[in-house]
């Protein structure tokens, strides 16, 4: 029997590419919009209509009409956090209760994870990884270690589970001589009321439910959130979130078999960013890495934290392009370098032997970015309309990275508005 197959959108950096506005231009081509790992560390931004959401549990599908929205099992919700970003949008007139679907066998942030991501990064010093202290790390490695509490677990004897993983974490805190206990009361309050809540929602085995759509032959776009770079495997390791960012990550955080992904929608800037601790080869310290911070308005959408900025490494992007197997580019943020006389790409890394390689490493830390210059365009592309308008050097630009990627870039992004947006 022919089934449809899923669409898979990634970002292929470390996160921010600008995911959120490209699902919601490909959304009116999909019946189903479904998340698959992360939790609500990463912020979709969306921008229309002269309003700005930003989304961080809830599929960025919800936007549209009659689609199904699906919170698949790879991913961590925290309840009081996903009720206020669920009214907010229910505000704005969004019927989330009938467009959206929830995993039982997602797992749940409890307000002591949030303790323990704090007390963990504490303990770490200098070593810190930068978490957002949402508690992530803590809910996946309970869950690895049998011991997760999921959206399943509301339905039947929830309060003696819940005592019962609570206390656990108690014991664990103790252990680490941890003793800021200040608004634990209060997020536990809120947090109850975010799980009776959840109730009003329909509760699914995601599984069943997305290979029941594929027989129906609905089209199905996966959500994946943060980058490859900080994908637990193929990342760079420790800086990483916990979960699997990569295309294999919406086969287990959805329950689909890998013969059922279709294309695979890679995302990345026309630059580099990335936030939090950990190697990024390409950083500017200049005022060259500020300005591009200033002209892309490089600040995280749930943090406000300053984004790290660089050229473009295409080592890297190589090497997201090969592990996520990339159908097509989608390249965000190409007017950020509109002003740039020269543009720079890395196409190689010197390593602290002296050698130069094109294939990522094992270890980041200490590479020299080897550069390539190419021209800049210096014309003002947020007006571009279609792919005539581009100026020749950007053409030129688009051509080499295409080349060097030997992946075709579908669609690009020339401003924040949905409207800015070109399929080539």
């Amino acid at each position: 029997m022919n089934t449809g197959k899923v669409d898979v959108l990634l970002g292929l950096q470390w996160g921010d590419e600008g995911k959120g506005k490209v699902v919601d231009v490909l959304t009116p081509r999909y019946d189903v919009v479904a998340r698959f790992q992360g939790g609500p560390n990463a912020g979709h931004t969306l921008e229309f209509e002269g309003e700005k959401y930003v989304l961080r549990s809830i599929p960025s599908g919800i936007f549209q009409g009659g689609k199904v929205n699906i919170i698949g099992n790879g991913v961590v919700l925290a309840p009081d956090l996903f009720m206020s970003e669920a009214k907010d949008l229910e505000k704005s007139g969004h019927p989330l209760k009938e467009r959206l679907r929830i995993s039982k066998k997602a797992h749940l942030i409890m307000p002591t994870h949030r303790i323990l991501d704090r007390a963990y990064e504490a303990a770490k010093g200098k070593n810190k990884v930068g978490t957002t202290g949402k508690g992530i790390g803590p809910t996946y490695t309970d869950k690895i270690s049998r011991n997760g509490l999921r959206v399943g677990d509301i339905l039947s004897d929830f309060d003696r589970k819940y005592a019962e993983h609570k206390e656990r974490h108690m014991k664990m805190l103790a252990a680490l001589g941890w003793t800021d206990f200040e608004g634990l009361e209060e997020t536990e309050r809120l947090w109850m009321e975010g799980i009776e809540y959840m109730k009003e929602f329909r509760f699914v085995d995601s599984e069943h439910e997305i290979n029941h759509l594929l027989r129906e032959g609905k089209n199905i776009l996966c959500e994946g959130a943060q980058g490859t770079m900080l994908d637990v495997d193929f990342g760079s390791y420790p800086f990483v979130t916990s979960s699997n960012t990569v295309c294999a990550g919406a086969c287990t955080g959805l329950g689909i078999g890998p013969n059922k992904v279709g294309n695979v929608y890679g995302i990345m800037k026309a630059y580099c960013t990335r936030v939090g601790a950990g190697p990024f080869p390409t950083e500017l310290f200049d005022e060259t890495g500020k300005k591009i911070r200033d002209l892309g308005h490089e600040y995280g959408a749930v943090t406000g934290r300053e984004r790290r900025c660089g050229w473009i490494d295409l080592v890297q992007l190589k090497y997201s392009v090969m592990v996520d197997g990339v159908t097509e580019l989608i390249m965000m943020k190409s007017d950020v370098l509109d002003t740039f006389s020269t543009i720079k790409a890395c196409v190689a890394y010197e390593l602290p032997d002296g050698t130069t390689t094109e294939d990522f490493p094992y270890e980041i830390d200490g590479v020299k970015p080897v550069y390539k210059e190419l021209p800049g365009w210096q014309k003002d592309m947020t007006r571009c309309k279609s792919k005539d308008e581009f100026p020749q050097e950007f053409c030129d630009y688009v051509a080499f990275l295409e080349q060097f990627l030997e992946t075709r870039i579908g669609i690009i992004s020339v401003g924040p508005d949905r409207e800015q947006t070109i399929v080539l």
